[in-house]
């Protein structure tokens, strides 16, 4: 009985080993056939793709070459990518090229690359080896978002802003914006408020990035500042008050950002080297040595040397009233000297201590009409004010954007569609 137990145990094994086997191999087939109907599904899903960062020091033909596309192709796809979208530089660290193959060991025939979050250019190569560029922009959810902020004891307007919420990008827009009218050092007082008004852009649900200042406004102590983006039906696009003047001057009244000033505009002032009374006919602002030193304003410079007061000085004239001056830099920027168009903006020099100086700081003059003025007080010319036809244009817009504030105020969580 013994050994026919056994004999039927090994019979049950053999048995049910062979059924596994039937099953595995049916399964086995059910996958492959699955695989079969999903490798044929299209081209694409057969294609291979390599994503390359782009790198320090990579350039486009260099990066192609290593994908093993001739030398020839390199320069037509160059010539394609700068007339039909615009891209002529390679941005390291951030732009990415996807290249597609039909196999590993086949040639490129498609390269996507993405210039911006808003814009794709797609590269195709026909079967006659010729090469195509279409560039797409991404459509965007642009949003507005309100921010508001208050000044409080000891406060910079860059830690109010932060603490309000405002990111760091548009903080530093509207600092630009305000420099205009603002001297960030003694105007700031504790109550103040402010509000913002931006751009957000959305794609699929999820935040991209931020886009523009829409509206500022800023309870100054000369009285409220308030400022509005608006396109004009030139296409053109600035930013005004609430009357519709030109809110951005031809002159900055603070040329570095966020800088405190140790020495204000003093016609009677004890100089600090020679130890006697002498005309401070400018503003000092503090800032580290080697600081870029911007155009406070578009111009031509019609000085650049060295002497021995201000040391290392650029002088810019902006207008036939208008003349700026700049000192005691470190060294000059490259590519300017006497001649050159500078917009509003560049930079110019980097912050030193040479000439009569007792540390690294900027000394900065405004001489108007051929006198020295006070840059913290005096009117500062702007740069355009809207025509008939745009103002009652801007009037309109202007009250769409004050309601929305209004709105948004009561209700800082909630956005408006734009």
């Amino acid at each position: 009985m013994e050994k026919a137990k056994n004999i039927l145990t090994i019979r049950r094994l053999t048995w049910a080993v062979l059924v596994l086997a039937g099953l595995l191999t049916l399964t086995a087939v059910g996958l492959l056939v699955s695989r079969m109907n999903r490798t044929h599904v299209g081209p694409s899903d057969t294609s291979c793709e390599t994503v390359v960062v782009v790198a320090p020091g990579d350039t486009l033909g260099k990066l192609l070459s290593a994908q093993g596309i001739s030398a020839r192709d390199i320069d037509a796809i160059a010539k394609m990518l700068r007339k039909d979208a615009g891209v002529s530089t390679l941005r390291a660290d951030n732009d990415k090229i996807e290249f597609v193959r039909a196999s590993d060991d086949a040639p490129v025939t498609r390269m996507i690359l993405r210039p911006g979050p808003w814009r794709v250019v797609e590269l195709t190569c026909d079967d006659a080896g010729t090469w195509r560029c279409a560039a797409h922009d991404i459509e965007r959810d642009t949003r507005a978002v309100y921010r508001a902020g208050e000044i409080r004891d000891g406060d910079s307007f860059y830690l109010a802003g932060s603490r309000a919420g405002i990111p760091a990008g548009i903080l530093a827009d509207v600092y630009d914006l305000l420099a205009f009218e603002m001297d960030f050092e003694r105007d700031i007082r504790a109550g103040q408020r402010f509000s913002v008004l931006y751009e957000e852009n959305f794609h699929d649900g999820a935040k991209i990035d931020n886009g523009h200042v829409i509206a500022v406004w800023f309870e100054a102590l000369r009285g409220n500042v308030k400022m509005y983006r608006f396109r004009k039906s030139d296409g053109t696009i600035g930013y005004y008050d609430e009357n519709g003047n030109g809110a951005i001057k031809s002159l900055k009244r603070t040329p570095i950002n966020n800088a405190r000033i140790t020495s204000s505009f003093n016609l009677r002032r004890k100089h600090p080297v020679l130890g006697f009374t002498r005309a401070h006919k400018g503003v000092d602002f503090r800032a580290s040595t080697g600081t870029p030193i911007p155009s406070a304003g578009a111009g031509r410079v019609v000085a650049r040397g060295f002497n021995k007061g201000h040391g290392n000085y650029v002088k810019i004239r902006h207008n036939g009233s208008y003349e700026t001056l700049y000192a005691h830099m470190s060294r000059f920027a490259k590519g300017v000297g006497v001649g050159t168009n500078v917009r509003q903006g560049q930079t110019i020099g980097y912050v030193g201590s040479t000439g009569m100086s007792t540390g690294p700081h900027l000394h900065y003059e405004i001489i108007k009409n051929g006198k020295h003025v006070n840059p913290m007080t005096v009117k500062l010319p702007a740069i355009s004010n809207l025509g008939t036809g745009d103002k009652d244009r801007f009037l309109k817009y202007r009250a769409l954007i004050d309601d929305a504030n209004s709105q948004l105020k009561d209700n800082p969580n909630l956005f408006i569609q734009l």
